[in-house]
């Protein structure tokens, strides 16, 4: 089977849910029984979003093999359970780089680079997902000490979100791009394109017309859409999605709405029922089929469905932004959804806590998550936060800086004492982007401790896909994990045995550098911190261990 591209556009505003619907045509088609990868291709001049202000672009997602990517990449892993990759995340900063770097190193012959086709070439290359080739004659990609970024993996289907909005002017390369493939590839290439109806409270109306509008736009740029997916806050009969598909040249079965969803879980199954993967495999010719059960899913949201108890967690953070935590915060759902219950989130601002009003923060919570971040905005209300909650014997999570600040009382680089200290590697370091430990790292876990209890597979366990292998080794008998890191600093190994012997147990060690990974307090009901990030690896259908752990524990305290 060849392989087939579906391009996930936007228009009218951003913020509709390219990425969710990207994941679910994943989801859909993977339940076909096809291999799928997604990919986000954003517009930003800057290389990754390693750089950027989580209130300008939410977290920044960490892949296994240690790129920063945009959260949509968050989207597709939950969703589909994929392993993406620095080759699911490309921005107009790496377009760019790499056509520069080529031409300083001669690999164009002295022509003249353009957008067209220098810059839209490269563009078109990152969506096949093809190696670097010489072009134009010139020499040997292989032979060239640029780097060879084609993921040389075969998928059936790439879908390719791109973001923004249709009508912005960093838009246009990937415009032109997606125009020339879709001539290029034929029946092999499909348009799917998210718009919004909007309703008029006051005229008690739904418009098309900024959809309209929103499609003349893509027609103008030579694309014509295949399928249209309308974002709306109210049901669309087929009378208006009729008027929809009349003036935007559409099938009638290619115009699918997107409704507002209790969750955003319930969305494949409603792309499902409209015939959304259907449609897209009808305009491949690709033969339909029976429709998939989807059974593991639909078992996973009737268990949403049926969850009546609540338990409420706070997540103590200096980013007062739901995007800026979203995995911590949808690991914390499918935990709760795991454990029958469903999570209340509770947003703490660690730079309003204080020694006199943390018991007043944090009343009524029945565990808390000390989040991670960087700089010193806020530290000195999450180190009194996890203090509070260790003398009180509240379940408490701390992740990567939320587990430094459970260990330490301050965060100053003068002091003679520093438990946390930067790693040695890090200290020669002057650039920002893409420059600290990042991405999967092994880790050994102590038999007996709680963390690794947490991680040990057993068959009534939901979520038992992370695998946790037996070893034993120079430091005894254990498990053996591996996690997603993003970091600078460490815990400083010269206080490793004082914090022993005062309760504080390392029952996480990375192998090859020696690095504490998880530490606990055993004799508290749940007091765990691990220098690395367990929400990267948490999905819809086997959520993380950990958080599967730590919200049980919050639901006995």
């Amino acid at each position: 089977m060849k392989t087939n591209y579906i391009f996930v556009t936007g228009g009218v505003v951003s913020s509709l849910g390219k990425g969710i619907i990207s994941a679910s045509i994943g989801k859909l088609l993977q339940a076909r029984g096809y291999k799928v990868t997604i990919q986000k291709f954003d517009p930003y001049i800057n290389i990754d979003p390693g750089t950027l202000n989580p209130y300008e672009h939410g977290e920044c997602y960490v892949t296994e093999d240690g790129f920063e990517t945009d959260l949509d990449l968050g989207h597709y892993e939950r969703f589909t359970g994929i392993h993406t990759t620095r080759n699911n995340s490309i921005t107009t900063g790496r377009i760019y780089k790499t056509v520069i770097d080529r031409e300083r190193h001669g690999d164009y012959l002295g022509k003249t680079i353009q957008v067209v086709p220098h810059i839209t070439d490269e563009i078109k290359r990152r969506m096949l997902r093809a190696p670097l080739n010489p072009p134009e004659g010139g020499r040997n990609g292989f032979d060239s000490p640029l780097p060879l970024e084609g993921s040389g993996e075969a998928f059936d289907f790439v879908i390719t979100e791109v973001g923004g909005t249709i009508g912005d002017i960093e838009s246009a390369p990937f415009m032109e791009a997606i125009r020339q493939l879709r001539w290029e590839l034929g029946h092999n290439a499909v348009c799917v394109h998210l718009t919004y109806v909007p309703y008029l409270k006051a005229a008690d109306e739904l418009k098309t017309k900024p959809t309209q509008h929103s499609v003349k736009e893509l027609q103008g740029m030579g694309i014509q859409p295949d399928i249209l997916v309308l974002r709306t806050e109210r049901h669309l009969d087929d009378s208006m999605r009729m008027k929809v598909a009349s003036f935007c040249n559409v099938d009638l079965e290619c115009v699918v709405q997107s409704e507002d969803m209790p969750s955003i879980y319930e969305v494949p199954v409603s792309m499902q029922r409209q015939g959304l993967d259907a449609a897209i495999m009808r305009k491949i010719g690709i033969p339909v089929g029976e429709t998939p059960a989807m059974k593991p899913w639909r078992d996973f949201l009737d268990k949403q469905r049926n969850a009546t108890r609540e338990v409420h967690i706070g997540l103590v953070g200096k980013y007062d932004l739901q995007d800026a935590y979203k995995s911590i915060r949808e690991s914390l759902n499918l935990a709760g959804i795991y454990n029958d219950v469903k999570a209340k989130i509770h947003f703490i601002n660690s730079e309003e806590i204080t020694k006199e009003n943390v018991a007043e923060k944090l009343e009524g919570l029945q565990g808390i998550v000390v989040c991670p971040g960087f700089g010193q905005r806020g530290i000195e209300g999450k180190i009194i936060a996890a203090e509070y909650t260790r003398n009180n014997d509240i379940p408490t999570f701390g992740i990567c800086l939320g587990m430094q600040m459970m260990v330490s009382a301050e965060m100053d680089g003068n002091t003679p004492h520093n438990v946390i200290d930067m790693m040695e590697e890090q200290k020669s370091i002057t650039q920002m982007g893409g420059t600290m430990r990042l991405g999967a790292y092994e880790c050994e876990l102590k038999e007996g401790s709680r963390a690794a209890e947490a991680y040990r597979p057993t068959p009534s366990r939901n979520g038992g896909e992370k695998k946790a292998l037996p070893i034993k080794g120079e430091r005894g008998e254990g498990l053996l994990i591996s996690e997603r890191h993003r970091h600078r600093y460490e815990f400083n190994n010269k206080y490793r045995a004082e914090y022993e012997a005062n309760g504080m147990k390392c029952v996480g060690i990375n192998p090859a550098a020696d690095l504490v990974e998880i530490v606990e307090i055993p004799e508290k009901k749940w007091y765990i911190g691990t220098q690395f990030h367990p929400e990267y690896s948490s999905t819809v259908l086997h959520p993380h261990p950990l958080f599967m752990s730590f919200v049980k524990a919050c639901l006995e305290s």
